[in-house]
């Protein structure tokens, strides 16, 4: 079981990121990531339907053997963890808490803003994480355009840079200190958040700090691969094209990405 690969699944390429993180940390370490292309973006859906698609994905990736659940998608991990950890036997790991923890110890204002999609926004699952802290103010702004310059392998354009100015001037006014990153795709646009924000705002993203979550989790479950595992990193989506998602994979990710298998996951019963 220690060398059956982590499950790392996200609504779309937002999630390499994470997945990188991972590796860097655990290089030993088998993945298996599966991006819900078919149903991308999950930010402006509702968050039924999210449920339902998320859940499909993640009973995929326990069929196939999986060790342990990254879910690498912030608008998922809002709209179903409890569910998941419900559901599975094997640990969940997701990115919300991660970067909320790295963001109280990271403000020195106790000024914090939050930027992701319409659905995460929405749940407030990052503002009220944060704002148990009453020392602590949040702004918290929808990005969507965001997610649609990523998929699209569009991250550092005028249009990008024009679109980032719009959505954060409101945190820019507000003085945060700190900008957390609430959505997997933003940091391929960490160029023009930066730029924008200002050399004395802290970004923070959840890669990192969720790739630390999952290597305390396997530590403290005896799950980590043997000292002779060979890695394997293996890619699946669930869109109608495999050549999209290598091509923006290749862009992203900076590295080698040869194969993606396209798969369909099943239609499941859940409580209404």
């Amino acid at each position: 079981m220690n060398d059956a690969p982590i499950g790392i699944f996200d609504s779309g390429v937002g999630g390499l990121t994470v997945a990188r993180a991972v590796s860097a940390l655990l290089p030993r370490e088998s993945t298996l990531y599966l991006g819900d292309t078919a149903h991308s973006p999950y930010g402006p859906k509702p968050i039924a339907d999210v449920r339902r698609y998320s859940l499909e994905v993640l009973d995929t990736l326990v069929d196939e053997g999986v060790k342990m659940l990254v879910i690498a998608c912030n608008t998922a991990s809002s709209a179903m963890l409890r569910d998941a950890r419900e559901r599975y036997d094997v640990p969940v790991v997701e990115v919300i808490n991660p970067a909320v923890r790295t963001a109280m110890s990271t403000t020195r204002n106790g000024r914090i803003g939050v930027i992701g999609t319409e659905g995460t926004i929405a749940s407030r699952a990052y503002q009220d994480m944060l704002e148990v802290n009453v020392n602590l103010r949040v702004w918290a702004q929808a990005c969507p355009r965001f997610v649609d310059f990523v998929e699209a392998g569009v991250t550092d354009s005028p249009e990008v840079l024009a679109v980032a100015e719009e959505y954060l001037a409101p945190l820019r006014h507000a003085g945060v200190d700190t900008l957390v990153l609430g959505c997997t795709h933003y940091p391929f646009l960490e160029g023009a958040i930066s730029y924008v924000m200002g050399p004395d705002v802290s970004l923070v993203s959840s890669d990192t700090e969720t790739a630390k979550d999952v290597y305390r989790q396997l530590v403290s479950r005896d799950l980590l691969a043997g000292p002779d595992a060979v890695a394997h990193h293996d890619y699946q989506a669930t869109g109608s094209s495999a050549d999209d998602f290598l091509r923006l994979a290749h862009r992203l990710m900076g590295r080698e990405v040869s194969t993606v298998r396209l798969v369909q996951t099943g239609a499941i019963d859940l409580p209404r």
